[in-house]
């Protein structure tokens, strides 16, 4: 794993500094503590930041094709590339290294963009190609690699694999995007679709760019997607065989390594399918980690410890409390747009563990968005099956009134909990799915902003990009729209941007096998029911893994990686609460009103309502905006 960055001119060839490169490589050194280097040519320069983990001696980059055609950097791995060393080879080409580099060389050089669909893993790499006078950018399909771009003022596009690359360029203005302050309210993170700054672009996910000195900055182009338009019409025992076959294959292709490598464990399914099926595949113990939290209602680590004794690991766990919570400032540091999914704090805390043993971690990440594992799937497929023998005038006139008369009662139990559903059904599945996944409600919102903020947003709402990605998914029903919306949205801008930022920081590589393009086409094909089966989501995974792991791990309910921000507020961090809507950045910035955030804070730590999430995210922004204005 590494970090990459680089300069490319568009539409001429200027001269590029080294420096230049140099200091966006330098701001990536935790991605890279075990090498770097940086290539230079007419108009462009590639850096490098390398994390040894193939080939530990012999594939240092920038790297060079045997003819000297084209130059590579990249960040990632590619796991079948011993088989197509092997394809390459017989039709004539050279390799000097044993490293999977090179062999994305030779695949570009025989296929064009085209080799692409021949590449298994995950990646994010510049190769330009001198002959060509081309730049191509890649990120893979599911986005578990980050790239970022920025056009500059200059004319020149710098990229980076951290927005912390491009700031080190002095031509990137910090001016902040006011839209993405609306993206981040309400999803408590920013999307691919957009980022923190002006100017700076994600590379989306399964795309690339193909740039060329005498043309303009071309748009990006898709090259993989996942369809949900197909569906098997094998029987359960022939998909469960199917599933298990693929997942072996992926779990095992990624535990090739040269350096120490182990797993993250949850005692979730999917962290513990992921150990059950490395430890088939070992004759070596595995290496499991494991955190926990010293409040016992979100505490997992039990579940964890069962599972590692069921498959003999190697185990080592370790709990944190809420003086954890000065981690803050670091989290902020890490993910460089303001970031608030509050389990990067534990995420951060079990890399950190897991790099004392190992260099390479496999994770279960993936398994929810591709399986139909999340509660709120499972409620929108029940949702929309209503929704499609209501007559909507019914859900508009009655459902609607009654849901916003209806009392709000979190702290009822869940068949109480009626207001949500009954708004839900009154509107249709997309908006609602929006609903379910957004973090701060459009009404919060509209409350929390101030007219001058309002004006500037000029009428734009964060859930619509969501909306129009679920109404223009190729599916067939309102649940493949809600898993292609995961896919596509949720994933790539929160699950795997926690992952990658947390696990990078302390210089370890962290594998999704549950996240093979493979699994996911596979499970894409699946009838509804396969995937969710009354209220169980995760239907067909979870009858395929009952040969390895007990029903009390595979049909608990599910948890999650949760931190007890909520009690931590009421507790030793009630001061960091009440300080929010007196923090100078945001006040400064003219965007929300002091008062409600006050009120808020307040009714949080009298316990009238739980608004942890919203002041976390506050918390986080304000730590965001520190750090931009250092």
């Amino acid at each position: 794993m590494c970090g990459i960055a680089g300069i490319f001119h568009c539409g001429t060839v200027k001269p590029v500094e080294p420096s230049r490169v140099e200091r966006m490589c330098d701001a990536l050194a935790h991605r890279g503590p075990d090498g770097c280097g940086v290539w230079i040519g007419p108009g462009v320069g590639l850096g490098h930041r390398r994390l040894s983990i193939i080939d530990l001696a012999g594939s240092p980059q920038p790297m060079a094709s045997a003819d000297g055609r084209a130059v590579i950097v990249f960040n990632g791995e590619i796991y079948n590339f011993r088989e197509l060393r092997k394809e390459l080879a017989v039709s004539g080409a050279q390799f000097r290294t044993d490293g999977d580099t090179e062999v994305i060389l030779a695949a570009w050089q025989r296929w064009g963009p085209e080799c692409l669909s021949h590449l298994q893993g995950m990646f994010a790499f510049a190769l330009y190609d001198s002959e060509r006078r081309e730049l191509f950018l890649v990120r893979d399909r599911l986005g578990v690699k980050p790239l970022y771009i920025a056009h500059l003022s200059d004319g020149s596009l710098a990229f980076a694999s951290e927005m912390k690359g491009l700031m080190a360029h002095p031509l990137l203005r910090r001016d902040i995007d006011p839209l993405a302050i609306e993206d981040y309210m309400t999803w408590g993170y920013v999307p691919d679709h957009r980022a923190f700054l002006k100017g700076v672009e994600k590379l989306p996910a399964g795309h690339f760019c193909l740039l060329r000195h005498d043309a303009p900055p071309a748009a990006p182009r898709s090259y993989w997607d996942v369809s949900f338009t197909e569906r098997s019409q094998h029987g359960e025992k022939e998909l469960r065989d199917e599933l298990l076959h693929i997942m072996r294959e992926a779990i095992r292709s990624r535990m090739v390594a040269d350096v120490p490598l182990g797993a993250f464990l949850s005692g979730g399914v999917d962290s513990s399918s992921v150990v059950a099926l490395m430890a088939e595949a070992s004759t070596d113990k595995v290496q499991s980690c494991s955190i926990g939290f010293d409040v016992g209602a979100v505490d997992e680590s039990l579940y964890a410890h069962e599972v590692a004794e069921l498959f003999h690991t190697d185990h080592h766990s370790r709990a944190i409390s809420a003086d954890q919570f000065s981690e803050i400032g670091c989290l902020a540091s890490i993910f460089d747009e303001p970031f608030a999914d509050a389990s990067a704090l534990p995420t951060l805390q079990v890399c950190k563990l897991a790099r004392e043993t190992v260099t390479v971690a496999l994770s279960g990440d993936g398994a929810d968005e591709a399986m139909a594992g999340y509660r709120r799937q499972v409620f929108h497929r029940h949702e929309e099956r209503l929704r499609g023998v209501l007559p909507a005038i019914l859900r508009k006139r009655v459902l609607e009134p009654l849901g916003r008369i209806y009392p709000k009662a979190d702290w009822a139990p869940r068949p109480l909990r009626a207001k949500s559903t009954l708004l839900a059904l009154a509107t249709d599945g997309a908006e609602a799915y929006a609903a379910a996944l957004s973090t701060t409600s459009v009404e919060l919102r509209n409350r929390l902003y101030t007219h001058g903020f309002k004006r500037e947003l000029g009428g734009y709402r964060a859930e619509d990009p969501l909306i129009r990605l679920m109404q223009q998914a190729p599916a067939r029903t309102g649940l493949d729209r809600a898993q292609y919306a995961d896919l596509k949205f949720w994933l790539p801008g929160d699950i795997l941007t926690k992952t990658d930022r947390t696990s990078m920081a302390v210089g370890l590589e962290a594998r999704e096998p549950l996240l093979d393009h493979r699994l996911i086409e596979f499970s894409a094909r699946l009838p509804d029911r396969m995937r969710v089966n009354g209220r169980q989501g995760k239907w067909l995974m979870k009858q395929t893994m009952r040969a390895y792991l007990p029903d009390k791990i595979l049909f608990r309910p599910k948890q999650g990686f949760v931190t007890p921000i909520a009690q931590w507020m009421r507790g030793p961090l009630v001061d960091e609460v009440r300080a929010i809507s007196k923090n100078a950045h945001i006040a400064q910035a003219g965007w929300f009103e002091s008062r409600e955030l006050a009120s808020l804070a307040e009714d949080h730590i009298s316990g009238r309502s739980d608004h942890s999430r919203l002041l976390w995210q506050l918390l986080m922004l304000e730590k965001s905006l520190t750090r931009l204005a250092s």
